[in-house]
């Protein structure tokens, strides 16, 4: 199928969207006893809906939920699964990044995913979606997910119970069976469109990033080919007719981000991952050169992430043109879309950016794309 037809699409986006200010107030009164889980639930469904017909309109054909029912893009996942705890860890921040840091995944059990995990959330998205004049007939519901390597890859050895897991391979097994089972509730829904979110890859490429794991006992240079096979027995038994992206970013807490350094040292690893895209972030000079997309395999789609959700200034449209060009000399033009280099709020604090400019962004992406390959 045609790409700007079957996801990732030619405009598309990573998922998060600030949280708008009715509902922040709603999550504070709700922490803090004021009102009811179900009070806080019709907040997010409103919003929610709002955000559906705001997204349609500024042409997206991927529609999210903005994932305003988390607190953050992974943690809300993961902690679902059976056999993880969420805790805190010790010099956690030696990894580099703000003082406050997101708690992490530790893994105290054998993990499972006994139960569906976000499907109810998927629901909700896809009759907002139905609802609307547009409907599912021109609108495609986006689930995002935390990939299976955020389980491991901020604690490293340390965050994986040896009395419970005392052979790695076990713990990576039953990863991929929970990952399947999970994404499978999902297209039992009707899900077919999924993004694994994921900042592994990306971290790996900054030497102080690597050293921390080397503090946490693993070796850097096996562990993108150990993420990749993680990922690539999660999707071992995929649904037919599902769609899956992997998204990867460098951080994106508070207009904040802990890694730097180019795709060159991950690129094979990356790009073994049998899914259909990889949202790639090349918004700064951080990121490195287009230059690893050569290794982007033939029938694969990179997602160049040009327009950056960490600053509000709006970007020159000749200016994303000219560097869709330039990556266009390592891939095929037919095989670039583009989006924003990540999610605009991946926590519920959000980032530096306002609501208006959010969506100035948005639009930026859908007619960027239109000029560029006549459909977003």
């Amino acid at each position: 199928m045609e790409i700007g037809i079957k996801p990732p699409f030619r405009a598309d986006q990573v998922g998060s969207l600030l949280r708008p200010a009715s509902l922040a107030a709603a999550r504070q009164q709700f922490k803090s006893g004021a009102l009811s889980a179900d009070a806080l639930r019709k907040v997010e469904d409103d919003c929610i809906r709002d955000m559906v017909e705001r997204q349609q309109s500024v042409g997206l054909r991927s529609i999210t939920d903005g994932e305003l029912r988390r607190d953050y893009w992974h943690i809300d996942f993961l902690r679902q699964l059976d056999g993880v705890t969420i805790a805190a860890m010790p010099d956690q921040n030696r990894f580099g990044g703000t003082e406050e840091q997101p708690p992490v995944a530790t893994v105290t059990g054998k993990v499972g995913c006994s139960k569906p995990i976000m499907v109810d959330a998927f629901n909700f998205l896809r009759g907002a979606i139905s609802a609307t004049p547009q409907g599912l007939q021109s609108s495609t519901p986006k689930v995002t997910i935390p990939s299976p390597s955020m389980l491991y890859l901020r604690g490293g050895r340390n965050a994986v119970s040896s009395a419970v897991y005392p052979d790695l391979t076990e713990f990576w097994h039953d990863v991929a069976v929970a990952y399947q089972r999970a994404i499978r509730f999902l297209a039992e829904r009707g899900c077919t469109y999924l993004q694994l979110d994921d900042v592994s890859f990306a971290y790996l490429c900054d030497p102080k990033f690597r050293e921390g794991c080397r503090v946490n006992g693993d070796d850097p240079d096996a562990l993108p080919r150990t993420f990749a096979n993680a990922v690539n027995a999660a999707l071992r038994r995929r649904p037919a007719g599902m769609s899956i992206t992997l998204h990867t970013c460098r951080g994106n807490f508070r207009s904040t981000w802990v890694a730097e350094g180019g795709y060159e040292g991950i690129a094979d690893a990356l790009f073994s991952i049998d899914v259909d895209g990889f949202f790639m972030e090349f918004d700064s000079a951080r990121a490195g050169s287009f230059e690893p997309l050569r290794c982007l395999p033939t029938g694969k789609r990179a997602v160049l992430g040009l327009v950056t959700t960490k600053q509000g200034a709006i970007e020159s449209a000749d200016a994303i043109k000219r560097r869709i060009e330039a990556a266009s000399a390592y891939v095929p033009m037919e095989s670039l879309c583009l989006s924003p280099q990540c999610g605009f709020s991946s926590t519920h604090h959000g980032n530096a950016v306002s609501e208006a400019e959010q969506w100035r962004k948005l639009e930026l992406v859908v007619s960027v794309a239109r000029e560029m390959w006549g459909d977003a």
